[in-house]
């Protein structure tokens, strides 16, 4: 499903990945952990698209990204690949619905369908009684759990999480984690999870070490 291969990465005269090949089967839930500095991010972030390697190639269910002019990536990105982050990112000034149907509106989803894919979501998610409410209404645990919707709302290939739990409490990072595995199981995507939390990390199919730029 993703394989990379001699990911070279360097902000300056600093080099944050040294050379990575890592391959990711599909349906994996797959953990990425280490120390602050290791690369993880960064790693996570030319997986994802939303930035290039110096160096190597990063080709995701059989397509090899770096081959993409900059409009066929955005559009490969927006269908393929799902993104949560620690902070949801969820836009204020409109609802849990509104702000998970946006991918599939960018993709060129009519409204109406946009709207049902959600829905159906939500319920999956438990968030049908909250449509309606802005993030300011939201706790954090629904918050991050329409974040996960609209991941999801594309139907991606590729689910890509950095520290989705780190501003969770600890009964809403425990749902959270057992929500990733109910969606592998059900919708068969790959999931790579950044992570620092222990209990995350040995849950998932396989745990990758990283230290220095480098995959243990």
């Amino acid at each position: 499903m993703i394989e990379l291969k001699n990911i070279r990465k360097s902000f300056g005269a600093l080099e944050v990945l040294k050379g990575i090949d890592l391959t990711i089967n599909k349906g994996e839930v797959v953990s990425i952990v280490g120390p602050s500095g290791a690369g993880k991010t960064t790693l996570l972030q030319i997986m994802g698209t939303l930035d290039k390697a110096d160096e190597g190639s990063v080709v995701i269910d059989g397509t090899d990204v770096s081959r993409l002019n900059k409009k066929e990536l955005a559009a490969f990105r927006n269908r393929q690949i799902g993104f949560v982050f620690q902070f949801h990112q969820l836009l204020p000034e409109f609802t849990a619905l509104e702000n998970a149907m946006m991918p599939a509106l960018i993709a060129g989803m009519s409204f109406s369908n946009a709207s049902q894919r959600v829905k159906e979501l939500f319920e999956l998610l438990g968030l049908s009684e909250r449509m309606e409410h802005k993030p300011s209404e939201l706790s954090g645990g629904e918050k991050q759990r329409v974040a996960v919707a609209r991941a999801l709302v594309n139907k991606p290939s590729v689910v890509l999480a950095d520290e989705p739990s780190g501003s969770l409490d600890t009964q809403n990072k425990e749902e959270l984690h057992r929500l990733f595995f109910e969606l592998r199981d059900r919708m068969g995507q790959t999931f790579v999870i950044v992570t620092h939390d222990e209990e995350l990390a040995r849950l998932t199919d396989r745990t990758i070490y990283m230290k220095d730029g480098l995959i243990q």
